[in-house]
C-alpha cells in the first residue's frame, strides 16, 4: 500500500474532484474510511469541539496531537490535520511538522491568521490577518523541516473571510505558493460560490486548489470540478450529526425513564466490538496467551484462580 503521504500528494494531483470527510476520534475516523472517503480532515473545531471546548486553540497542540495519533493508527487513509495557525511562530510550526510525520499524519494546513486563532465564521471581518512575508516564512520553514518528500503543506488563505478582498487573496496566495505550498486552500463564507469560482478563474492552476464548502453547501460540486478545483473538503459534519444524535437520544431516555424508546434506533454493542476491532484481540489472545489445562478452574495449586483475557491469574487466599 502507497504511504499516506503519497496517498495525499495524489489526490492534490489527481485528474478529479477528489473528497476527504471530517473526523474527531479514532472511532469516527475509522467510520470515514469505511464509508469509502479516500482522506479525512482532522478538524480543529471538531477535535475541540469533541474535547468540550472552543476553536481558539484552548485545547494544546499536545492535546490535538494525541487525538490525530489515534486517528491514524486507527486508518489506512491519509489525514489532513486543521493545524490552525501552526501553534505559534514558525519555529512551533518546525516541531509541529516533525511530530506530525512522527504518527504518520500526511499533510497539515496552517492558515493565515495570529495566534490564537478564532474560528471563520465568529466575527470573521475582525480578525486580523498575519504579515504576508512572516507567514510565508512559516511555510518555508514547514517544507524545509520535513523528511519525508510527499508531506504536504497547505496554505489556508483567509482574505476572503477577513473582507479584505480578492486582490488580496491573489496577493497571499501567490506569496504562499512560491514559498512552497503544495496547495491553497481558499476560503469563502458567502452562501454562493461566487468568490471561489472568480479565485479559481483568477488563479489559472498554478498549483492545487482546496476548497470548504460548508456555508455554500447547495451548489453541484460539478460546477467546482468545472473550475478546476482539486480537492472538497467536507469540514464538520460527523461532529454536528453526532451532536444532533447525542442531544435527541438523552432526551428521549431522560423523558421515557427507559432504555426502550432508542434501543433499535442505536448502534448495538456488538458493534462498538467490530468498530474496535474485538475479534483481532480474541485471535491474538489465543495465540499469544498460554492455554492452560486444569482440572479443578477454581483453583491453581491451592489459590483461587481469576481469568484475565482468557490467562490465569492466581490471587492468594484470604
Amino acid at each position: 500500500m502507497l504511504k499516506k503521504t503519497t496517498q495525499f500528494k495524489q489526490m492534490l494531483h489527481s485528474n478529479q474532484l477528489e473528497f476527504i470527510m471530517e473526523a474527531h476520534s479514532g472511532m469516527s475516523a475509522k467510520i470515514v474510511q469505511e464509508a469509502g472517503f479516500k482522506g479525512i480532515w482532522g478538524s480543529g473545531l471538531s477535535i475541540s469541539a469533541m474535547l468540550g471546548v472552543r476553536d481558539n486553540n484552548e485545547a494544546s497542540w499536545t492535546q490535538v496531537l494525541e487525538v490525530l495519533e489515534f486517528m491514524s493508527d486507527a486508518t489506512s487513509i491519509p489525514i489532513l490535520v486543521d493545524a490552525d495557525t501552526g501553534y505559534g511562530n514558525f519555529n512551533n510550526a518546525r516541531r509541529l511538522v516533525r511530530k506530525l510525520e512522527q504518527r504518520n499524519v500526511a499533510a497539515m494546513c496552517i492558515e493565515d491568521k495570529m495566534f490564537p486563532k478564532t474560528n471563520s465564521f465568529i466575527s470573521g471581518e475582525s480578525q486580523p490577518l498575519a504579515d504576508i512575508g512572516e507567514f510565508a516564512g512559516k511555510i518555508k520553514a514547514a517544507k524545509d523541516t520535513q523528511e519525508d518528500p510527499d508531506f504536504c503543506v497547505v496554505a489556508r488563505v483567509e482574505a476572503l473571510i477577513a473582507g479584505w478582498g480578492m486582490e488580496e487573496a491573489l496577493r497571499r496566495a501567490e506569496a504562499y505558493h512560491e514559498a512552497g505550498a503544495d496547495a491553497i486552500l481558499m476560503h469563502s463564507k458567502k452562501s454562493n460560490p461566487d468568490e471561489i469560482l472568480a479565485f479559481m478563474a483568477a488563479w489559472k492552476d498554478r498549483c492545487p486548489v482546496v476548497i470548504v464548502p460548508t456555508m455554500y453547501f447547495s451548489t453541484p460540486v460539478e460546477e467546482f470540478e468545472k473550475a478546476g478545483v482539486s480537492l472538497v473538503i467536507w469540514a464538520n459534519h460527523l461532529m454536528r450529526a453526532s451532536i444532533t444524535a447525542m442531544q435527541q437520544t438523552a432526551a428521549k431516555i431522560f423523558e421515557a425513564r427507559s432504555l426502550m424508546p432508542v434501543e433499535k434506533q442505536i448502534a448495538s454493542v456488538k458493534e462498538i466490538f467490530r468498530l474496535q476491532d474485538a475479534d483481532e484481540l480474541q485471535a491474538a489472545e489465543e495465540r499469544y496467551l498460554p492455554q492452560t489445562d486444569m482440572p479443578d478452574k477454581g483453583k491453581v495449586n491451592g489459590q483461587h484462580a481469576a481469568s484475565v483475557n482468557g490467562a490465569p491469574k492466581v490471587v492468594a487466599k484470604g
